[in-house]
């Protein structure tokens, strides 16, 4: 059996991709996915306000607390031509990686003016990105707060409003890196989190920055030749002390993200988990042997993605098939300011299965 592009394709009618969010975080749908062995998955319509019934008083939830950056800037090049940059990620505390849009690509050397109040130097590039040079007077991530616009994901077809300065971040954003939001822990609001921690769930929290490259698509149909960006990532110690309790009181560790889930995962792929910092290229595929996370909350990923290869490799190809053809059929709302998932992880008897087909 071999994997390509289109075992990750669907059908998604326009329509259905959501370009604003919703008045209340907590007003979107929950789709619950139970993988079943030798049948198709139990599928559940609910209400994400539903969601604290699923978590049982031994459960813990790893939250991504990562924070979006003013990331898009606008400017032009020394020769005159119109730009656009996306940060990609920063590599120092005046260097960055970025996308740059121009007719022509910008030259190495040369200068970019970005939003009309101070310029940056090309030195390179670096895979598909630029490395630009900021001004060394002023820390990069306030240069960028103060003169960067909030970078909605490109399928969202408006620029961003002041709304979105709220709606297109987390109620527990605190570590400024990101480029795009974690968008399962939109649906969250204070009253939600205390009514899980009312349930005698507990919460854990790590950071992994998003980069663009998340909205990038996979260009090749052999997937064996895809390499994945890559995404920096913090894991503290309580986190790991709590994953451990969790696991010795039979507990589940649910992963509210992707985000959380490819920091989980990186960081356990060598050995026993532990905290520290690193970076990630973690590619998931089905047959992947998953070593931390039981339960994922999700939003509904891009066709051909490789967020939709992770869910596959999660739940089972079937089962996700099954799931996006229901929530096609039943209008739920797709992508970042979309409704949302609860899939619980297959058993390892069906992976191993996958792995010797593979």
């Amino acid at each position: 059996m071999s994997l390509t592009l289109d075992d990750f394709d669907y059908t998604l009618p326009g329509e259905l991709i959501a370009q604003a969010p919703l008045p209340e975080r907590t007003a979107s749908r929950l789709l619950v996915t139970t993988p079943c062995a030798d049948r198709p998955p139990v599928l559940t319509d609910a209400s994400f306000t539903d969601l604290p019934g699923l978590i049982g008083p031994g459960d813990l939830l790893v939250f991504n607390d990562t924070r979006v950056i003013h990331a898009r800037l606008h400017g032009v090049k020394d020769s005159g031509g119109q730009i656009e940059v996306l940060i990609e990620r920063a590599v120092g505390p005046h260097e960055a990686l970025a996308q740059v849009r121009a007719s022509k690509s910008p030259r190495t050397g040369s200068l970019l003016r970005l939003a009309d109040a101070f310029e940056v130097e090309v030195l390179g590039r670096v895979g598909e990105f630029f490395h630009l040079r900021f001004p060394a007077g002023e820390d990069l991530l306030a240069l960028l707060e103060r003169h960067g616009k909030l970078p909605l994901p490109p399928y969202i077809q408006r620029a961003a409003e002041e709304a979105d300065e709220n709606r297109y971040q987390t109620v527990y954003a605190r570590e400024p890196g990101s480029v795009a939001a974690p968008t399962a822990g939109l649906h969250f609001d204070e009253a939600l989190l205390a009514r899980i921690a009312e349930r005698g769930a507990k919460c854990a929290w790590l950071t992994l920055h998003v980069g663009a490259g998340t909205f990038q698509p996979v260009r090749v149909d052999d997937l064996g030749e895809h390499r994945m960006h890559r995404e920096r990532y913090v894991i503290p110690q309580e986190t790991v002390d709590a994953i451990a309790a969790t696991r010795a009181a039979g507990g589940r560790v649910i992963a509210v993200g992707t985000t959380s889930m490819r920091a989980l995962e990186a960081a356990a792929q060598e050995g026993p988990l532990e905290a520290g910092s690193g970076e990630t290229e973690i590619f998931i595929l089905p047959g992947f042997r998953f070593q931390v996370v039981d339960a994922l909350i999700t939003n509904f990923h891009l066709p051909k993605s490789t967020l939709m290869m992770l869910v596959s490799a999660f739940a089972g190809m079937d089962s996700i098939r099954r799931t996006y053809a229901h929530a096609v059929a039943r209008r739920y709302r797709f992508f970042s300011y979309g409704d949302a998932m609860f899939i619980t992880r297959r058993n390892e008897a069906e992976n191993d299965k996958l792995n010797d087909a593979i």
